[in-house]
């Protein structure tokens, strides 16, 4: 049993989709395969874009839902020229949802109204994809994840209902693996109310890893426009090595610090049952790539990380005091509040510092929040980097031209707030 994740980049267009399928043929997978698929290209952006629209009242709603469904019909055109295909009607009803909603006024939460409209991305995408595999002479069974993955009713960040998640894939999924190829969704479940939720940006990589262990897949292979991962993202390094075997541990790592090539929560459902994971270049599927697994191997090269547009705030107490752990528990509650994710800090005796992704809104209630009791400072427009494995060399290799504001040293990793020195405060 085996569990393949297939990104939006992979299926952006009809040759995606025709590659996807050529990968599912040329590995002669006939059943016990699960293939967990992303909204196309850059559909969930734009269905971000729709939600925004359509919650402020803009006139262009309608116009950016018509270039979605345009996009996709296109595709399904280059693949089903006979347009008495089956598949036309499947995809339009499942537009329909949007259509309903955005015919009213919105009345609902922000957040289930985005989970509403994002997730159509998945339904749409696994739909196109699973009628192209079984018109190519692939066994494949669309199914709706949103009927095994069981959640909370967090929308946007939702946690999933573990134990009931684990019984109704066994249950229901596993026979369904006995027959056919199945294709489902990545980042969507579903509440105890049957409302759909997501699991967070970018969380199709974490629904494969549930699926994955919940069924005790003997592994996890995630497709990328990549050969593997590699120890810096190529957008900032002109020469970087592909990682061929990486430890449970440092993916961990890698991904909680903000290397894009995994998910944060992906590692840690299949670390619990021992299941590798391959990272894998759909442009080369025939290529090493990089596994992933138990074993305690270091990283062979320093690995980079870097984080642009990030925030920095400094906390002091009013009266001089030192930050304690009350203070830290009221800060940390208010991080909480705003859905802020650090992604590094400091303390000190009388202040703590934090860098975060910047998100304008979050940044001004957070610190109308913390100024009832604390003095803040912050900075924005600064980049982060993360290097596992570091020496001195690989520090002043990135840190050329910059002012150093905040810099953070553990047994195998630091990391470094900065900002150009051309910078004006």
């Amino acid at each position: 049993m085996e569990v393949y994740k297939f990104g939006g980049a992979s299926v952006k267009d009809a040759e995606g989709v025709r590659n996807l399928a050529n990968i599912i043929k040329e590995r002669n997978q006939k059943k016990h395969l699960l293939i967990v698929i992303s909204a196309m290209g850059k559909v969930t952006n734009k269905l971000e874009d729709l939600t925004k629209a359509y919650l402020t009242g803009l006139e262009d709603t309608h116009q950016i839902f018509e270039e979605v469904k345009q996009f996709h019909f296109n595709i399904i055109s280059e693949l089903f020229p006979d347009h008495s295909h089956p598949v036309y009607n499947d995809v339009a009803n499942s537009f329909v949802e949007i259509d309903w909603l955005i015919e009213e006024e919105p009345d609902d939460a922000a957040d289930y109204i985005y989970d509403q409209i994002v997730s159509i991305g998945e339904i749409v995408s696994t739909k196109i994809a699973a009628a192209y595999l079984n018109e190519t002479g692939c066994n494949v069974q669309w199914v709706d994840a949103r009927n095994f993955i069981h959640t909370d009713n967090n929308y946007r960040e939702a946690q999933v209902n573990w134990e009931k998640t684990e019984q109704e894939i066994q249950k229901k999924l596993g026979p369904v693996l006995e027959q056919y190829i199945a294709v489902t969704q990545g980042f969507i479940g579903s509440t105890s109310e049957n409302f759909t939720t997501t699991l967070g940006r970018d969380g199709s990589d974490y629904s494969a890893a549930i699926f994955a262990s919940c069924l005790n897949a003997t592994s996890l292979t995630i497709w990328k426009d990549v050969p593997g991962v590699l120890n810096a993202d190529p957008k900032w390094f002109d020469e970087t090595e592909r990682i061929p075997r990486l430890s449970y541990h440092d993916a961990i790592e890698l991904a909680y610090y903000g290397a894009t090539i995994i998910h944060p929560k992906t590692i840690k459902p299949i670390q619990n049952k021992n299941i590798p994971l391959f990272v894998r270049s759909f442009l080369d599927h025939k290529a090493e790539g990089t596994d992933i697994t138990g074993e305690n191997n270091h990283l062979p090269v320093p690995s980079f990380i870097f984080k642009v547009n990030q925030a920095l705030i400094s906390i002091f107490p009013k009266d001089f005091s030192f930050i304690i752990e009350e203070n830290l528990s009221d800060i940390f509650s208010l991080f909480h509040k705003h859905k802020v994710k650090i992604t590094t800090m400091l303390n000190s005796a009388i202040s703590f510092s934090v860098s975060f992704d910047h998100d304008p809104k979050k940044l001004e209630g957070l610190i109308a929040d913390l100024s009832q009791h604390y003095k803040v400072k912050y900075n924005t427009g600064l980049e982060l980097v993360t290097i596992r494995y570091y020496n001195q060399q690989t520090i002043d290799r990135v840190t050329v031209n910059k002012n150093i504001l905040l810099e953070v040293k553990s047994r195998y990793t630091c990391q470094i707030v900065m900002r150009d020195k051309t910078t004006v405060e």
